[in-house]
């Protein structure tokens, strides 16, 4: 990895604070091909990780995801490299203690009913985070690829529709993103605004799951505070929900 490849992803010094939510104008992906490095210089950690994981959850599968190589706030907007990695080379990554090698940017669609509330999904048993609630999202995929870059609205549409049923297209959105970094974990965040109350928006959620093709999520949840221990949150939750219930919901 070359000096320039590490500015922005080892020392963040051009970042604001860890947990800090905070706007982002955009987000310019670029997916560059080849391996990533952390694929190469991790490869057998990597593969004798990945026989664990699915030793302890046969359920997982091996797909493609993006995982990015650097990433750099600049004027507002987020921009950097990626490449298309294999899912076990993300969970390996994720074990280590210092997470060095990479970093995971993932889009976050807040989900706000009418009433104020929001809206977010319990994982199901089977899932790399079997039972952590958090919003309708998941990695980046070469399907969110187009001309090289990444496409996070779409992302964002195509997650909460197969996990929830929902359709983004039919919402209110903020201009732009914010995001918040955790741990070498920047997750992009965008608000969407429904017309339904809480209840009605859980009661379609479970509509879907009747019919839906696999049991990603166990449920939905309402959120109505800030309360940490109202539910068993993924890490990334909260401070999205602190700042939503401290400076969007006022």
């Amino acid at each position: 990895m070359t000096d320039n490849d590490s500015h922005g992803l080892d020392d963040f010094r051009d970042w604001p604070e860890e947990g800090r939510v905070f706007p982002a104008s955009s987000a310019n992906i670029q997916v560059l091909d080849g391996p990533h490095p952390f694929c190469l210089s991790d490869a057998d950690e990597i593969a004798a990780n990945w026989q664990r994981e699915v030793t302890a959850n046969p359920a997982l599968f091996d797909g493609q995801m993006v995982f990015h190589r650097q990433l750099r706030v600049s004027g507002g907007a987020i921009e950097g490299e990626a490449h298309v990695v294999p899912y076990s080379a993300f969970l390996w990554w994720r074990r280590k203690a210092d997470r060095r090698g990479g970093v995971h940017l993932f889009c976050y669609p807040v989900l706000v009913s009418a009433d104020g509330a929001l809206i977010a999904v319990t994982m199901g048993s089977h899932t790399a985070n079997p039972g952590q609630v958090y919003f309708a999202a998941g990695s980046l995929e070469p399907v969110d690829i187009v001309d090289g870059r990444c496409d996070m609205e779409e992302n964002m549409r195509r997650e909460v529709r197969e996990e929830t049923g929902l359709d983004l297209l039919t919402c209110r959105s903020d201009a732009g993103f914010h995001a918040v970094r955790l741990d070498r974990t920047i997750a992009l965040c965008k608000l969407y605004y429904f017309e339904e109350t809480a209840e009605q928006i859980v009661a379609s959620i479970e509509a879907h799951m009747e019919v839906a093709e696999d049991d990603e999520i166990a449920g939905a949840v309402i959120i109505r505070s800030a309360d940490p221990s109202a539910y068993r949150y993924n890490a990334a939750m909260l401070p999205v929900i602190d700042w939503y219930f401290a400076t969007v919901r006022t």
